[in-house]
């Protein structure tokens, strides 16, 4: 009796399928850019929701956390509550979203085993601001809107846009150590200009929490402060760090000048990140200035907000835009790269 030859796989036949966990690595792999841009994008959105929530009273239209009602973790909807029960309901729904992107970022880092160590540990800091950021939003609740509170809310947000950003511009950098490409001053007014950044932004927050939309709308002016000096203050800081820039853009312009047209492709970057600032900074002025005579509509104010966190991203790019980082040589020892951040 004669064994019958092996028959041949037919070239039509399943194929094993990689693992599911395999595939979802695989694809974090091959975008790594796409998720840091998704990441900013998700924190710049839940700054404009929580903005929301707080320009119509509806801070407490979930009673309290981390479930919406007693008992409940969706709203129980009644007729007079429904609109403030969906907008809070809404921003902590978009919260899992902005956790989601911040995990995806905290994989998509650790696991870019060529790049420098610290920048891989930064990655875990989205993560962990979302979380800080959830705690923080339940004493919201529980402290039944405290602006104190509110306000730390949404400048642990503005720390997540500069975080975010910063990752962002980093990881399409290489790994050796920085170098300046606009002359002195040029390095330092950067370096002022985000220093001022802050006490501009954190001065825009008291504002509002000294305001009428201070995330009560049953109590205007929770803040002890004057509305107009508060303003006015915030105003003044905002000038300031227009003159930081304006210094700045004086010596990135006059260094084109002096330097050789084929030299001038390092400048780029900062010219690009001034015309940004400008741009921003510009519309936010306007924004600010009409708000402030107009007494306070809510779609300014709201405008206004995502425009702070729009200013965060390019006050953070404004200041890396300064220096460059090339790739380090592929024969450099990984030792070499544990502490560039």
């Amino acid at each position: 009796m004669t064994t019958p030859a092996p028959t041949a796989a037919r070239p039509d036949a399943p194929v094993r399928r990689t693992s599911l966990l395999a595939r979802f690595l695989a694809w974090v792999d091959a975008h790594p850019r796409g998720i840091l841009v998704a990441n900013l994008a998700a924190q710049i959105g839940i700054i404009v929701t929580g903005g929301l929530v707080r320009l119509t009273g509806s801070g407490l239209g979930c009673s309290t956390w981390p479930q919406c009602e007693p008992g409940s973790f969706t709203p129980v909807y009644h007729p007079e509550t429904a609109l403030h029960s969906a907008i809070e309901f809404g921003n902590r729904t978009l919260t899992g979203v902005v956790s989601i992107t911040a995990l995806l970022v905290a994989i998509a880092l650790w696991r870019m085993r060529d790049r420098a160590k610290g920048l891989r540990v930064l990655g875990l800091a989205p993560l962990t601001l979302v979380a800080i950021q959830a705690v923080v939003g339940g004493i919201t609740v529980l402290v039944d809107l405290h602006p104190a509170i509110v306000g730390s809310h949404m400048f642990l947000s503005l720390i997540l846009v500069a975080v975010s950003t910063y990752l962002l511009v980093r990881v399409g950098e290489g790994d050796a150590p920085g170098r300046t490409v606009v002359p002195a001053p040029g390095p330092a007014l950067a370096l002022l200009s985000g220093v001022l950044a802050v006490p501009m932004l954190a001065l825009g927050v008291v504002t509002t929490g000294a305001g009428p939309h201070s995330g009560d709308e049953e109590v205007g002016y929770r803040f002890a402060l004057d509305p107009a000096l508060a303003a006015k203050l915030h105003g003044v800081s905002v000038w300031v760090y227009v003159a930081a820039v304006v210094a700045l853009a004086v010596v990135v312009v006059l260094a084109a000048r002096r330097i050789a047209a084929s030299d001038r492709a390092e400048l780029v970057r900062a010219q690009h990140a001034l015309r940004e600032v400008a741009v921003v900074i510009g519309l936010q002025a306007v924004i600010g200035y009409v708000q402030y005579f107009t007494g306070l509509p809510i779609v300014l104010v709201l405008l206004h907000m995502l425009g702070a966190a729009l200013s965060t991203a390019v006050a953070v790019r404004l200041v890396l835009s300064v220096r460059v980082r090339p790739t380090l040589a592929s024969t450099t020892p990984l030792a070499a790269r544990h502490d560039a951040v």
